[in-house]
């Protein structure tokens, strides 16, 4: 699935474009905490323009292809399928170029038990291509505000791709890792890797707190983004994330395979 157009029709077919799995409630919910600055809609950007909810969803719908109007609340959201190619094509850009400079990168994500085999493609295509792969911080502590309240999560790597898991006993559980939207992995992790001499990443690749949390700190970040993830987006219009690409992030983990070598085939990379 090389062409655009057969990639277009695939995104509809499964709904990672078009009629997407996330609500128009859950959106509209998102842009109002993050108009309200939550910082668990933050996720790590620290946004300089005032970014009121109609801002936001004007935002999204550029970015997106959400509806603009607010009175649209219920039901499917959308995204364009279009600004999703577009988007890939610009990620694929930086993949590209990260993998002709044998750049240093560090790959996270909030949702292993879907994107992770997204990432690993191309992690494993830009070790192949001389790039390190970086995995610091490995174990360590981190305690992270949920719903559910403080959890005590341990930074860890599957197929060199950063996330967390619970810790239980002083040892980490709960595979592949848990959901987490939170910038602290990242700054742990960037943090590490500053502390051991060795080299920092010079592109970050992930969704959620990895792509804002190293972005906010100055690092090149980008990534993939909900309709319910304006924080990226907000990145991006501000010029801390360098590419948000806009696709639902929480469908079948096998249904990003497709997407994985669409990017490396416009990155110039084999799988």
């Amino acid at each position: 699935m090389s062409t655009g157009g057969a990639l277009r029709a695939y995104l509809l077919a499964v709904r990672l474009a078009g009629e997407v799995g996330t609500s128009r409630e859950d959106s509209l919910r998102s842009y109002r905490l993050f108009a309200a600055r939550d910082p668990r809609v933050l996720i790590g950007i620290d946004p300089e323009g005032a970014w009121g909810q109609r801002d936001l969803l004007g935002l999204m719908a550029e970015k997106c292809g959400v509806s603009a109007d607010p009175r649209h609340i219920s039901g499917p959201d959308v995204i364009d399928p279009e600004r999703t190619l577009a988007a890939l094509d610009a990620f694929a850009g930086r993949i590209g170029e990260a993998a002709r400079r044998g750049a240093p990168v560090l790959f996270g994500t909030g949702h292993p038990q879907r994107l992770l085999g997204f990432y690993a493609g191309l992690a494993d295509a830009l070790s192949a291509a001389g790039c390190d792969v970086l995995t610091p911080a490995q174990g360590r502590c981190v305690d992270i505000l949920t719903r559910f309240g403080l959890r005590t999560c341990a930074v860890d790597y599957t197929r060199r791709i950063g996330l967390v898991r619970e810790s239980g006993g002083g040892r980490p559980r709960c595979e592949p890792g848990v959901h987490c939207h939170s910038p602290l992995p990242v700054r742990v992790a960037l943090e590490a890797a500053a502390e051991g001499g060795g080299p920092l990443p010079e592109l970050v690749v992930g969704d959620h707190g990895w792509v804002c949390g190293a972005g906010q700190l100055g690092f090149e970040a980008i990534g993939l983004a909900d309709t319910d993830d304006p924080a990226l987006f907000v990145g991006e219009a501000e010029g801390r994330v360098s590419v948000a690409v806009p696709v639902d992030d929480a469908v079948r983990s096998d249904y990003y395979r497709p997407l994985t070598r669409y990017v490396l085939k416009r990155a110039c990379l084999s799988q």
